[in-house]
């Protein structure tokens, strides 16, 4: 399984992004993916995830200004993505995609993913 993100680049702030994150190998619609994000010396936190059946959950401070979505049509991976607009200073992150191998739901915490990708790098000014 290989995670890649892209998407990310240096937008004003009140403009948008779309990030997407390429989950090669990873062909099971069942379990929960998700978008973290992290400043550097800070922890890593939840951004939004979304589930099996496309249930979906946000972060409070992005509900209304991002929307994540899954596609699986492709049988040889799902592919994340992350609709980003309304964006603001405190947005600058390096953004992860997370994958779950098993097990039901959408957790925040981090350790409940087994899959990660390396990053793309967000920045807003």
């Amino acid at each position: 399984v290989q995670l890649v993100e892209s998407g990310g680049g240096s937008v004003q702030a009140g403009g948008s992004l779309r990030l997407s994150c390429a989950a090669s190998g990873y062909t099971d619609s069942s379990y929960c993916m998700g978008w973290f994000r992290q400043v550097p010396g800070k922890e890593r936190e939840g951004v939004a995830l979304v589930g099996g059946y496309g249930t979906r959950t946000y972060a409070d401070s992005v509900k209304g200004r991002f929307t994540v979505s899954r596609d699986n049509s492709d049988n040889a991976k799902n592919i994340l993505t992350l609709q980003m607009s309304g964006l603001n200073i405190e947005d600058t992150a390096m953004y992860y995609c997370a994958a779950r191998a098993a097990g039901n739901g959408c957790w925040w915490e981090e350790y409940r993913y087994d899959y990660w990708g390396r990053g793309t790098q967000v920045t807003v000014s």
